[in-house]
């Protein structure tokens, strides 16, 4: 594993909010340890003496769900919005990653509110590692919200989209 590599592992690691990932390939070790309080990155590279398998880095805990939605109604209206929410489907992140709404900068974004779906469907693309991973739909239905900022990073199993299935 060259600077570079190890470089662009350390941007990822900050970017995605891991607090530590451990990696091991052939006679390499490397730790990565951010804190929430400091901005310090440490790396440490020691050579193994025997071989390991492949390399499996630590997920970090998931992500707190997102803050629940702002109503201006009254307490009826939050219970029929509790009921209405109760049939929507969370889609969510299978991996850790930047998030992106469309194809490239210049395509338009894959879904928008209002958008019906069908399973199979592209949603999103998560980027991880230089490698961007389509994120299909389940289930078929309409895109109620987007909960992800186009650009951001995303935890394992964070909520991405609301979809309604009827």
């Amino acid at each position: 594993m060259d600077l570079k590599e190890i470089q662009n592992l350390i941007k990822f690691v900050a970017k995605s909010g891991a607090s530590e990932v451990k990696l091991e390939t052939g006679d390499v070790k490397i730790t990565i340890k951010t804190g929430s309080d400091e901005k310090e990155t440490i790396v440490q590279q020691v050579p193994v003496q025997q071989q390991m398998p492949t390399p499996q880095p630590q997920a970090p805990a998931p992500a707190p769900a997102p803050a629940p939605e702002q109503s201006s109604g009254a307490a009826g209206k939050d219970a029929s919005a509790a009921e209405e929410n109760s049939r929507h489907i969370t889609v969510k992140s299978p991996i850790i990653g930047t998030f992106y709404r469309k194809p490239s900068p210049d395509k338009p974004s894959f879904v928008e509110v209002g958008d019906s779906i069908k399973e199979g469907d592209v949603l999103c693309v998560i980027e991880a590692m230089k490698l961007f991973n389509e994120i299909e739909s389940e289930v078929s239905g309409k895109i109620v919200k987007v909960l992800v900022d186009d650009s951001s990073p995303v935890e394992f199993d964070q909520p991405l989209f609301v979809v309604d299935p009827s």
